[in-house]
C-alpha cells in the first residue's frame, strides 16, 4: 500500500499522516521518524531495494507452537492479477545458514513447528542452494518436529522437491498448489506459465509418490473475459482434484497491474458472485467427502490453541487438518495421538489414542 498508494495518500488532506516507510524502508525508520517531528512536513522512503532480506532482524514473537519465517522476499513471476513485483520487488533469498540460525533460536525457545514464507516460496536460491536444500537443513535441527512451506507456485517443483517431502518425516506432507483459474486461455492472460494439463500431471506425480499428501489452492473466479465455458473449465478441474481446502475470490482490480491496464473488468459482480459460490459449494462437498476418509484413522496432533468459546482445544494434522480434542487438560505444544472419530467439512474430531 505505501509503495502502490504513495502519492495519493501524501496528497490526501483527510488522511493524518506523518511518514511513509515501503516494505524494504524498515530499518529507516528511526530516521523517518525524526525528519518528520523536526520539520513538520511528510516524509516518505518507500525505495525498494535488490538486496534487503531483512536477515539480521529477528523479531519478537509470543509463545507458541508455530513460529512464521520469511526466507525470501519480492516475486519475479509477474502475474498479471498481482501487484506484488510493483510493490516489494524482486525476488531475493536469505543464506541457507542464516535462515538455520534463526530456526535453532526458535526450537531452543520451545517452538515445535515453522512455517516459511516466501511470495514464491519454492523459488527459494541462493549461492548454490535450492528450496529443497534449505528444507533439508532445517529438518536437521534438534527441537523443531515440523516444517511447513507456503505459498509456492506449480512452475517450481522439481522431482528432488517431491522426494524430499515425500521422505522427510519432518517435512509436512500438505502442499498448497494455487490453481487460479483451469482453463488454458484464462492462464495464459494471467500468464501463470503453465497449462491445465500440466497442474494435474503435477497433481498425479505428487498423489503417486505422496499417496498420504493434503492438497489446498487458490481460485479466481470472473477473471476478465472469463466465458461461462471457461469457468466450467475451473470447475471440472476443482472435482477433478478434490483439494482438501480452497481459498475462493472474485476477481478485483488491483492499480498498476497488467491486467488493470490491459484487460477491462468486464465480469458484472453478480456473475462473480455465483460462480464464487457455485465453487464454494462444490468445494465444501469435496472437502467432507476427504476429511470422512479419516475417520477411523489414528493422527499425530499437535496442541495449538483453546476456543475461547467452547473451551474445547484444537491442534493440526501433519496433512494441516484441524482437530477438535475433547477435554480441557492439553497444552500448547504437546503431542498427542488421536483417533478420528467424525468429521466435518471444516474440522475433524477425535479422541485421544
Amino acid at each position: 500500500m505505501a509503495t502502490n498508494l504513495r502519492k495519493e495518500l501524501l496528497e490526501n488532506r483527510n488522511i493524518n499522516i506523518d511518514f511513509i516507510a515501503g516494505p524494504d524502508s524498515y530499518k529507516r525508520l528511526p530516521d523517518l521518524i525524526r525528519e518528520a517531528s523536526q520539520t513538520g512536513e511528510k516524509t516518505f522512503d518507500v525505495t525498494l531495494s535488490e538486496f534487503e532480506t531483512y536477515s539480521d532482524i529477528q523479531p519478537l514473537r509470543k509463545e507458541g507452537t508455530n513460529a512464521w519465517i520469511a526466507v525470501m522476499r519480492g516475486c519475479n513471476n509477474f502475474c498479471t492479477f498481482c501487484v506484488v513485483p510493483y510493490t516489494r520487488g524482486r525476488e531475493r533469498s536469505r543464506g541457507v545458514e542464516n535462515v538455520v540460525e534463526e530456526v535453532r533460536r526458535l526450537a531452543d525457545e520451545g517452538f515445535k513447528q515453522v512455517t516459511l514464507l516466501g511470495q514464491n516460496v519454492n523459488s527459494y536460491s541462493h549461492d548454490g542452494k535450492d528450496f529443497a536444500d534449505l528444507l533439508e537443513s532445517i529438518s536437521r535441527i534438534d527441537g523443531i518436529k515440523r516444517i511447513r512451506f507456503t505459498s509456492p507456485h506449480p512452475k517450481d517443483f522439481p522431482d528432488k522437491l517431491i522426494e524430499l517431502v515425500a521422505t522427510n518425516p519432518k517435512v509436512c506432507k500438505q502442499m498448497h498448489l494455487p490453481l487460479q483459474a483451469g482453463n488454458n486461455r484464462i492462464l495464459d492472460l494471467m500468464n501463470r506459465t503453465y497449462t491445465q494439463e500440466e497442474f494435474l500431471s503435477l497433481v498425479d506425480k505428487m498423489r503417486a509418490r505422496i499417496p498420504n499428501v493434503s492438497m489446498t489452492t487458490d481460485i479466481i473466479a470472473g477473471f476478465p473475459t472469463e466465458t461461462d465455458e471457461e469457468f466450467e473449465d475451473t470447475f471440472r478441474v476443482m472435482q477433478k482434484v478434490e483439494f482438501d481446502a480452497a481459498y475462493i475470490f472474485k476477481y478485483s482490480e488491483r492499480k498498476n497491474t497488467l491486467a488493470s491496464k490491459k484487460y477491462p473488468d468486464d465480469i458484472p459482480e453478480d456473475i462473480k458472485g455465483q460462480r464464487v459460490l457455485r465453487l464454494s459449494n462444490l468445494q465444501k462437498d469435496m472437502a467432507l467427502k476427504r476429511n470422512l476418509q479419516h475417520v477411523g484413522q489414528t493422527h499425530a496432533v499437535l496442541v495449538e490453541y483453546s476456543d475461547r468459546n467452547t473451551k474445547e482445544w484444537k491442534g493440526r494434522t501433519d496433512g494441516g487438518q484441524l482437530v477438535t480434542l475433547p477435554g480441557n487438560h492439553f497444552q500448547i505444544g504437546q503431542w498427542v495421538n488421536v483417533t478420528i472419530t467424525a468429521a466435518t467439512p471444516h474440522t475433524l474430531k477425535g479422541n485421544i489414542v
